[in-house]
């Protein structure tokens, strides 16, 4: 059992991905409305050491030790990953020790901050996400902390891709009702064209956001929004694939996740004290009671809860 690194995870994007998380949960300079982690609890711009890179590079030195490689290390998790001072000391060691590629799934909100660009450049694969290039959309989509201004956000991200050699893809998350307007997506359009990605990525809300009562944009809205901005190449992230088809995957695990569901409702919060699993591993085992049809969510004042399906 780790404490920092979970997983590996099939991710739609990255194969077997083993997550390294680099924060406490939910520490973040973005308050998204979407985002399935939950509401930000430490809303921060401030770089500091917040888990002990020490401790990082321990668990994944014994992980790899005893399993196979994955497809990608990933900085992922609890956060924002860039956030942690020492990123690139991990980086580093993960590239200097393992014949793996790591990517960083990043917000890039700190990417005007010229050192940690220069941390990241070993880095396989850089993902940021960037949902708006308008401000009024900007603050009530991200909702981001008082450091962090629209201008800053989009600089930094055209800097970093300036300087990095490797690959370099965009996600957007279309939320309907929020960055969705023809005026959204005619701002946006200009700032990907400025930015100039490998790859932008359109994404929509796959599990319950962090605010109650969002929709998630449809296939044929995204194919629109597709059209509309016109990038050199861009796609559509599928839904959720199957989690079940890994190697990792423990049915036990899957046994006590349902266990606990079927007495009481949870949130992942819930499950992950009483389990000692990370939360990223906790969704793994979710996912695949709810496409099974076991168990489906709820939006409650506390939180995301997960509860036995009522035709069970």
């Amino acid at each position: 059992m780790y404490k920092y690194i979970f997983g590996p995870v099939p991710s739609r994007r990255l194969g077997v991905s083993l997550g390294v998380d680099l924060v406490t949960h939910k520490t973040c300079s973005l308050d998204c409305v979407y985002c399935e982690c939950g509401k930000t609890t430490d809303l921060t711009a401030i770089r500091k050491e917040y888990v002990p890179a020490d401790e990082v590079k321990e668990e994944l030195k014994d992980y790899f030790k005893k399993n196979p490689k994955p497809d990608f290390v990933t900085f992922s998790g609890s956060g924002e990953p860039c956030l942690n001072s020492k990123i690139g000391e991990v980086l580093d060691f993960i590239k200097s020790n393992f014949d793996v590629s790591v990517c960083v799934l990043t917000n890039g909100t700190l990417f005007n901050d010229p050192n940690l660009r220069k941390e990241l450049l070993k880095a396989d694969l850089v993902m940021p996400s960037f949902d708006s290039a308008d401000e009024k959309s900007f603050l009530r989509i991200n909702r981001p902390c008082k450091e962090i201004t629209l201008e800053n956000y989009i600089k930094g991200l055209c800097d970093f891709k300036k300087e990095f050699k490797n690959r370099f893809d965009l996600e957007v998350f279309i939320l309907p009702g929020f960055n969705d307007s023809q005026d959204d997506i005619l701002k946006l359009k200009k700032a990907v064209q400025q930015i100039n990605p490998d790859l932008l990525l359109l994404n929509s809300l796959d599990r319950p956001g962090a605010q109650p009562g969002l929709t998630a944009a449809s296939e044929a809205e995204l194919i629109k929004i597709k059209k509309d901005l016109d990038f050199k190449n861009t796609q559509i992230i599928s839904k959720s694939i199957q989690r079940k088809n890994i190697a990792s995957y423990r049915e036990d695990r899957e046994e006590a996740v349902y266990g606990m569901i079927f007495r009481r409702p949870c949130t992942i919060e819930d499950l992950t004290e009483i389990l000692g699993l990370h939360r990223n591993d906790i969704g793994k085992y979710l996912d695949v009671l709810v496409n099974q049809g076991k168990v489906e969510a709820e939006e409650l004042e506390r939180g995301v809860f997960y509860k036995i399906k009522k035709d069970n």
